[in-house]
C-alpha cells in the first residue's frame, strides 16, 4: 500500500545547508508566528478585564505549560520512531506507530490534566495565588484542565506529519486553530448578541474549542493520507510502540517540563512583589514566546538535518549546522532585543494602564531579552542532542540551566537588588549555561566521530 505524502525534493545529507535550514524553517515560522501572535492577542483580551484577571493567568503558565511540556516531548518520542521507520521503507510499522502515538500521548496528557483538577488549589496556593484571583484561575483552568486532551492531538499529529517530511501542512493547521482562538476570544469574553459575556469561562472554552478544531482536522488528514492505522492493535503492541517512543519522549518531556516547573518558582518569587508584578511577568512571558519564534521553529527543523547527517556519518555537516544556526540567532534575536527595546513602553501599554504593571513589563523588557540569543543556543543544543540519540544530555542541560544557574541566580538578583537584580540574574544564567552548552555540544560530536572510526 502507498502513501500520498510526498517526499521533500531536497536532500538533507548532500544540499547545502543554509538553503535546507531556510526552506524547511520558513513554514515552520509562519505558522507559529501567527499561532503566538493569536495568544498574544489571548493574553491582550483577559488584560482588559482587569490587573486581577491578568494575573489569573499568568498563574496558570506554570502549570498549563508542564501539559504542553509533555506534549512536545512524546511528539519528539513520536517523530523520531515514525520518521526511521518511513525512511527504512516499514509503512506499514509507521502507521501503527502513528495511531499509538496518538493513544498514548492523549492517555498521558489526560491522566495529568486530571491530576491537575483535583490539586488544582493546593498548586495555585503554592504559587502564591489568593483571594479573587484563585476564583478566576479556576474560572479558565477547569475548562482548559477538561479540554486537555485536545492539546495533545495536534501537537501528536503535527509531529507525524513532519516525520512524513510535511512541514507545510503543521503551519496551516496551526495558524487555522490560532485564527479560531482569537476570533472567538471576544466574542465569549465580552458576548456578542444572544452569547452572553463569559468572562475567563470564555476564554478558556475558545481556546478548547480552537484544539477540537485542530484535532478534527489533523486526524481526518492522517487517516486520507494513510499515515496512521484505524485498525485494532493488540496490548503488546501498544506497550511495545509506547516504550520505543517513550525512551526518547520520556526525556525530551522531563527536560521541557522543568521549565514550567522553574517558572513557577520565579512566579511564586515574583507573587512577593505584588499582583502587579505577577502581572507584569506573565506578559514578559507571552511576549518571550514571540521574541524567540525563530528559534523554536528551528529547533524543530534543525534536528533532522543534525540526525540523518549524524546517520550518514557526516559529523562536518552536524556541526555545520549547529554552528550556522547559532550565529543567526545571536543576530537575530539581537535585532529583535533592539526593536523590542525602542517599543517597550508602548507595548506595556497596550496590556496594562496601571503604572506599577506597565514599569515592571519595560523592565522585563530592557533587561531579559538581552539574552534571548544565548537562551536560543541552549534551546538548540538541546534539540541537536535529542537529534544525536543523547536525549539525557538534554535532560541535564536543562537541569544545569534552570536549576543549578537561573532559579538561584534570579532569586539572588531579586534579594539584592528587586525585580531589576531578579531578571538581571536571568541573564546571568544564560550567559553560563550557553558557554557550557557550546562545549558540551562540540565534544559530544567529536566523541561520536571517535566512536564511528
Amino acid at each position: 500500500m502507498t502513501t500520498s505524502t510526498s517526499k521533500p525534493s531536497f536532500s538533507l545529507t548532500s544540499d547545502d545547508i543554509r538553503a535546507t535550514l531556510i526552506r524547511m524553517t520558513l513554514p515552520m515560522l509562519a505558522g507559529m508566528l501567527t499561532l503566538m501572535t493569536f495568544n498574544l492577542v489571548d493574553t491582550f483580551f483577559i488584560s482588559m478585564l482587569g490587573t486581577e484577571q491578568l494575573a489569573a493567568i499568568s498563574f496558570t503558565f506554570p502549570v498549563s505549560f508542564s501539559l504542553i511540556s509533555l506534549a512536545i516531548g512524546l511528539s519528539i518520542g513520536t517523530s523520531a520512531v515514525i520518521a526511521k521507520a518511513l525512511g527504512a521503507g516499514e509503512l506499514t510499522a509507521a502507521r501503527t506507530d502513528g495511531q499509538i502515538a496518538l493513544w498514548l500521548s492523549a492517555l498521558l496528557v489526560g491522566l495529568l490534566a486530571i491530576a491537575g483538577f483535583i490539586l488544582s488549589d493546593p498548586l495555585f496556593k503554592a504559587l502564591g495565588a489568593a483571594g479573587e484571583v484563585l476564583n478566576y484561575i479556576h474560572l479558565y483552568m477547569d475548562i482548559w484542565f477538561a479540554g486537555a486532551v485536545l492539546l495533545v492531538l495536534p501537537m501528536i499529529g503535527n509531529a507525524i506529519l513532519r516525520a512524513a517530511g510535511d512541514t507545510r501542512t503543521p503551519s496551516i493547521i496551526m495558524a487555522g486553530s490560532g485564527l479560531v482562538n482569537a476570533v472567538l476570544d471576544p466574542i465569549l469574553i465580552f458576548g456578542f448578541g444572544p452569547i452572553p459575556a463569559l468572562g475567563m469561562q470564555g476564554a478558556a472554552i475558545a481556546t478548547v474549542l480552537s484544539w477540537v478544531v485542530g484535532s478534527v482536522l489533523l486526524i481526518r488528514l492522517l487517516v486520507k493520507r494513510d499515515l496512521i492505522s484505524v485498525a485494532p492493535v493488540s496490548r503488546s503492541q501498544f506497550f511495545t510502540i509506547s516504550r520505543k517512543i517513550l525512551r526518547i519522549g520520556a526525556p525530551a518531556a522531563g527536560a521541557n517540563m522543568l521549565t514550567p516547573l522553574a517558572m513557577a518558582v520565579l512566579t511564586a518569587i515574583m507573587a512577593s512583589y505584588g499582583p502587579q508584578a505577577v502581572a507584569a511577568y506573565g506578559v514578559g512571558a507571552r511576549l518571550e514566546s514571540i521574541a524567540c519564534l525563530v528559534v523554536l521553529a528551528l529547533s524543530m527543523t534543525l534536528p533532522p538535518v543534525v540526525s540523518q547527517n549524524f546517520g550518514a556519518g557526516l559529523l562536518n555537516r552536524v556541526q555545520l549546522a549547529y554552528h550556522l544556526s547559532a550565529r543567526f540567532v545571536m543576530l537575530w534575536q539581537f535585532a529583535v532585543y533592539l526593536l523590542l527595546a525602542v517599543f517597550a513602553i508602548p507595548l506595556a501599554g497596550m496590556f496594562s494602564d496601571e503604572p506599577e504593571v506597565i514599569r515592571i513589563i519595560c523592565l522585563f523588557i530592557w533587561i531579559v531579552p538581552l539574552s534571548y540569543g544565548l537562551q536560543g543556543i541552549i534551546i538548540l543544543t538541546n534539540s541537536s542532542f535529542n537529534a544525536l540519540h543523547r536525549p539525557a544530555n538534554a535532560l541535564w542541560l536543562s537541569i544545569v540551566r534552570l536549576f543549578v544557574f537561573y532559579v538561584p541566580l534570579a532569586w539572588a538578583g531579586g534579594k539584592l537588588y528587586g525585580v531589576g537584580g531578579l531578571f538581571a540574574g536571568c541573564v546571568l544564567a544564560n550567559i553560563f549555561t550557553t558557554l557550557i552548552a557550546w562545549r558540551w555540544f562540540n565534544r559530544a560530536v567529536q566523541n561520536s566521530g571517535q566512536e564511528g572510526a
